[in-house]
């Protein structure tokens, strides 16, 4: 279980990822089990999440701010030799976030991360990023990030998806064509497909697309203030947010919590989700 002192340097990551290039193949994840102990919250970094998310500063974090904090981890452990993928490529296609109660800027964190769950899927293959967050001992935050490696198709896998119940829009927002480069520099995920038009055309896509995670801090800062301290909040990523956009959001209430979405103007979906107090 290799124990991490620092925050991994991202920038020599993505070189890392660049120069291993497309080639990789593999069958099987790796049992590598990454260990950060003693993370203390930066709270200049912490205000900086915020502005971009659009979240209000407290002394609870944001429900997703612990994400961030493991990226790095997860970045390391998806180019480390063994992974069977490259990174350049992958596609995040799900997120789910468990908070059994809320997290402090005061407290002092350990976090761990792992990789699990090889699985077929229509378009390829998926496996989860599962990163869990623990405060005295305890795990009180735990994280299932869901990637696609897209490949020939097996015909199998593949959740049924999730239905989009949030309602009529209650929202629109304007999001500003450097959202991409902003939330980078607070995330650290500089994957270039989020920052340029350039580098996301030659991926398929016409402009810089939006990450998928600031779009579901986005989402949940618009109700934060109405989540229950103890949640689980789970979102689908459906089409890419393609920089700027005009989006629609919506937020229904429902008995054990919220179903919400962030939709294009026509309608279409970027992102579905559900917000629910764990029975």
């Amino acid at each position: 279980m290799p124990e991490v002192s620092t925050t991994p340097k991202l920038s020599a990551l993505y070189v890392r990822a660049v120069a291993t290039g497309p080639g990789r193949r593999g069958d099987q994840l790796p049992g590598t089990e990454y260990v950060r102990r003693d993370i203390e919250i930066d709270r200049e970094h912490l205000a900086d999440y915020a502005r971009v998310c659009g979240f209000g500063l407290r002394d609870e974090l944001p429900i997703t701010y612990p994400h961030v904090l493991g990226f790095g981890l997860s970045l390391r452990l998806m180019t480390d030799p063994d992974f069977p993928f490259p990174l350049v490529g992958l596609v995040h296609v799900a997120n789910t976030i468990e908070q059994r109660r809320p997290l402090l800027v005061t407290d002092v964190l350990t976090q761990r991360v792992r990789v699990a769950d090889l699985r077929p899927h229509p378009k390829g293959r998926q496996f989860d990023v599962i990163t869990e967050t623990s405060l005295g001992g305890e795990v009180v935050w735990r994280e299932v990030s869901t990637y696609l490696r897209r490949g020939e198709a097996s015909g199998k896998g593949g959740a049924d998806r999730r239905p989009d119940l949030a309602g009529e829009p209650t929202a629109t927002w304007r999001v500003p064509g450097d959202t991409g480069r902003r939330y980078a520099a607070v995330s650290g995920d500089r994957n270039p497909i989020h920052l340029h038009s350039l580098p996301a055309r030659a991926f398929g896509f016409r402009r810089a697309i939006a990450h998928g995670m600031w779009s579901k801090a986005r989402c949940l800062a618009a109700f934060a203030e109405r989540l229950s301290a103890a949640c689980a909040v789970a979102v689908e990523f459906r089409a890419p947010l393609l920089l700027p956009a005009t989006v629609d959001f919506a937020a229904r209430r429902v008995d054990a919590g919220w179903d919400f979405a962030l939709r294009s103007r026509s309608g279409k979906p970027h992102l579905l989700g559900s917000a629910r107090v764990p029975g």
